[in-house]
């Protein structure tokens, strides 16, 4: 049967085939042509950036070995003075493992950062990439997230430095003017307090422009005690100055006392009352407790001493009751009882009238 001759393939549709075959082999000359001129150039440029990777990697891994090693050794030391006397305040190892695992996180990512930033720019400069309009565009954009972001770039930076400088850690009790407390957990960005009724702040680093820190060096613990103007102070500087003898040899006051209880003078005196300052430097944070102590035992001495101190139950001589006056019971005399006085002719009966009297 013959095919339709819209069927039969045209002449002009047949490929030349000794054309195609020239173009493919002159395509294969001038590829083989092109890799033979340039191959030691990638291979340069190929080594070139495996080194420069290499390098990176390995100044990136020495570099925090080095910076792990130094933060297990700070929180070595800080564990071995953990049990001493002052360990628990002055050292805290709670406190020291975390502000240097926190420098040492900051450390390691800015290691990292400038190491590989500065191998993916040799890395373009390898490939023959300009990279000026990369990093004119990389500054347009820190300027901007910089503008953009500034609040959290503050807070960071001065988290930074106050890790840094050990402005305060955990277990410090602080006053950071916008919230104060005892510092429970420290970072970058956002320091969190725990309040005296027990609510917790979140204080941004960038926010707080002064701290005052009640936890570092010593503390003072000051107590006032009114007394009658007329007690003798030899005595009361002989039962202040025995309390504190007994108080400095106890436990645990014996560690919180870090000096002698001095009895300062007199720092008010009233008609009715004067009041005697007593002052003891202690451990920070403690002196709450030490004044709470020096009261109590205060109190007790001048008791047994027979010592009044004002708002205290009255002495014996103040508790009895004076005789009463017998005079007190008499009536004063009236002003009636003379006939001649003003009162008593004012109430005189009126005479009748003289006139005849009618009567319905």
């Amino acid at each position: 049967m013959p095919w339709p001759a819209a069927l039969l393939p045209q002449a002009a549709e047949v490929p030349d085939a000794p054309e195609s075959v020239k173009e493919a082999q002159a395509s294969v000359t001038e590829a083989a042509s092109f890799i033979e001129q340039n191959w030691a150039t990638w291979l340069s440029i190929g080594l070139r950036i495996l080194l420069i990777v290499v390098i990176a990697a390995v100044i990136r891994s020495a570099v925090r070995k080095a910076l792990t090693k130094l933060i297990n050794r700070m929180n070595s030391s800080a564990e071995a003075v953990e049990g001493t006397a002052l360990g628990g305040l002055l050292v805290n190892a709670e406190r020291r493992r975390q502000r240097s695992e926190a420098i040492g996180s900051v450390l390691r990512s800015v290691a990292s950062f400038l190491i590989l930033g500065t191998a993916a720019l040799m890395v373009l400069a390898a490939l023959k990439i300009d990279l000026a309009p990369l990093l004119a565009s990389a500054g347009v954009a820190g300027v901007a997230i910089g503008f953009g972001a500034r609040n959290l770039v503050t807070d960071f930076l001065s988290g930074v430095f106050m890790i840094m400088e050990d402005q305060y850690g955990v277990g410090d009790k602080i006053d950071a003017g916008v919230a104060s407390g005892e510092v429970i957990e420290v970072g970058l960005r956002v320091t969190k307090l725990r309040g005296d009724n027990g609510e917790i702040w979140y204080v941004r680093n960038g926010e707080i422009k002064r701290i005052g820190n009640l936890s570092q060096g010593w503390a003072t613990a000051g107590v006032d005690v009114q007394v009658k103007p007329s007690e003798n102070l030899a005595r009361i500087r002989e039962v202040v100055k025995e309390v504190a003898d007994s108080m400095a040899k106890e436990s645990p006051w014996d560690e919180r006392l870090w000096g002698p209880v001095e009895v300062l003078g007199l720092d008010e005196v009233l008609l009715a009352s004067m009041t005697v300052k007593v002052s003891a430097k202690t451990m920070p944070g403690q002196q709450f407790a030490v004044e709470r102590e020096l009261r109590w035992r205060i109190k007790e001495a001048f008791d047994a001493a027979g010592i009044r101190i004002i708002g205290g139950m009255p002495a014996a001589d103040e508790d009895e009751e004076t005789p009463a006056d017998p005079s007190a019971s008499v009536a004063a005399p009236s002003a009636l009882s003379n006939p001649a006085s003003p009162q008593s002719l004012a109430t005189a009966p009126i005479p009748p009238p003289a006139g005849p009297r009618i009567t319905k």
